[in-house]
Formats: structure tokens, sequence, C-alpha cells
């Protein structure tokens, strides 16, 4: 299990109940956790000092309950990477900061190529990995199917003082967008994709992990250069074991590629305590 353990803007105060009491900067939120099935630690006038409560709607979605002022929008730092944190209807925040274990790794992995590395990153939401990757010096696909996520990114690539990095934004389904690049002859040195267990592209396409990981990651490995640096994927769907993702590169990353494969949880720590927040699985290919 990698644990993210590094943040200094950013923590889990306690988790209990299925929900988590996290610190985003100055700023404190409660929201949903399923994986939280155990009590709380502390007690319940420690979770008060929330600044926003989620709570669900019976219709779908939810709100933001705010307890006390909370800006719309404002910014957390994670080493030189500087990312806008924002509370969505959706519960989400616009980050997901367990994944700073494999922005650092994937930092290395460019730093120690000693060469331009091209990395396509797919379902790449606000740019998490994709400011982490521009930093080390990597040039950056960035692909997204929600216009409002890419037009995030590029913003938090500015704010990271990145503007000038070799970063290329798309808006459209990963899919088409991977068919389309095979058929360019186009390919890359490193992909990294975060895929969700449902969705729908611009146009409506359904998306169901079980179904559609596989074969997207076929076209993908085939998009993979002469000398290609690594492969990553992550999952945060519950119940998808590591093993599946590493299953996976195993079976479709082979001679000459040769390389290893690892596999995965991510999670954060809880700072009352010595438990940590499972965040998902994780599986990755490195050339040797």
């Amino acid at each position: 299990m990698l644990v993210a353990r590094d943040w200094k803007d950013y923590e889990i105060l306690d988790a209990g109940h299925g929900e988590k009491l996290e610190r985003w900067g100055d700023v404190i939120l409660r929201r949903p956790d399923p994986q939280a099935i155990w009590p709380p630690l502390r007690e319940s006038r420690f979770w008060a000092q929330a600044h926003a409560e989620y709570r669900r709607s019976s219709s779908g979605g939810g709100f933001w309950e705010k307890k006390r002022s909370v800006p719309k929008l404002w910014t957390v730092s994670y080493d030189a990477l500087r990312y806008y944190v924002e509370p969505t209807g959706f519960k989400h925040t616009g980050l997901f900061p367990e994944q700073a274990v494999n922005w650092d790794w994937m930092r290395d992995c460019v730093r120690r190529a000693g060469r331009t590395v091209r990395v396509l990153s797919l379902f790449a939401y606000t740019g998490g990995a994709t400011v982490a990757l521009a930093e080390a010096g990597a040039e950056v696909c960035h692909v997204d199917a929600a216009k409002r996520m890419v037009l995030r990114a590029k913003e938090n690539v500015s704010l990271s003082g990145l503007d000038r990095c070799p970063v290329r934004f798309i808006t459209d389904d990963v899919m088409k967008f991977i068919q389309r690049e095979g058929r360019r002859g186009n390919c890359y040195d490193a992909i990294v994709m975060d895929p969700p267990t449902y969705g729908r592209g611009p146009s409506g396409e359904l998306w169901k992990l079980e179904e559609a990981l596989y074969p997207l990651m076929r076209d993908c490995v085939a998009l993979l250069s002469r000398d290609p640096l690594f492969f990553l994927v992550n999952s945060y769907t519950s119940g998808f074991s590591p093993v599946v993702a590493a299953n996976m590169l195993k079976t479709l990353i082979k001679a000459p590629q040769g390389g290893s494969v690892t596999c995965g949880e991510v999670a954060l720590p809880i700072s009352c305590s010595d438990m940590v927040l499972p965040c998902g699985a994780y599986g990755r290919w490195v050339a040797e």
C-alpha cells in the first residue's frame, strides 16, 4: 500500500461512520466516504469545526451545507505544485490528494529518463497528474470529455507557473481520441489513466469500467513508443482488485518492452491515529 504522507496543505483529521473530516489548507470539509465504516475516533464536537458538510439529496447528487464562511475557490500546494479546490454538487473538490504518491513516482521516472518524455494523460480531470508531469519536464497530452474539467486543468497549470510547458489540452471522448491517434500513427513514451466506474462522453457514449477498460488499455498499449517508460492505471471502483490491473498490464505489455509490473492500493493517513483510509487501486508497468 502506498500512503500519501507528504502533504502540508491537506490532511484527514478523522474518519468514521461513512464520512471523513478533511483540512484543505485553512478550510475544513466534512463529506461522505464509503470506506470509513468504523466509528469516528474523535468526539462529535471535534467534527463540528467543519466549515461545510456535504449532504446527499434523495433525488441524486447533493449539496454543501455551510456552517462557516467558505470561499468558492481556494488553492492548496504540494511542494512546487499548486491546485484549485472547489466543492462541487457531486461531493468532489477537484483534486484527489492520495494521487500524490503517483505524482511523485511519475516525476521521478521522467526526471531519471534524461530525455524528452511524451505522456498521454487520459480521463485527466482537473490536471493533478498533468501539472506534476509538466513540472518534471514532460510533454503532456491531457484528455478529458468534460470541458469544464479541462478548463480547470489549464488554470491549474497556470497556477503552478507552468504556462510555457508543452501541454496539449483535448476535450474529447477518450476511446474515440485513442482510436484516432492510432490511425494517425502518433505514439507516447508513457500513459496514465484514471478511468471512472461509469460515465458518458460528449455525445452520450456510455462507459462501464468492467466492459471498456481492457479494450481501452489494449488500444493504448498500441500507442507506446519504441522506447516506452511507464504505464499507470488507477481505479476508484470499490471491489476492483489491484491484481486485475496488474494482470491486464502483464497480458498486454510483453517483449520487446520487458519491464516490470507492480500493483497495490493508495491511501491517506488519518492524522489523529496510525490508521489510513484506503482510496483506490493502481497498477504500474515500468521499463527496466
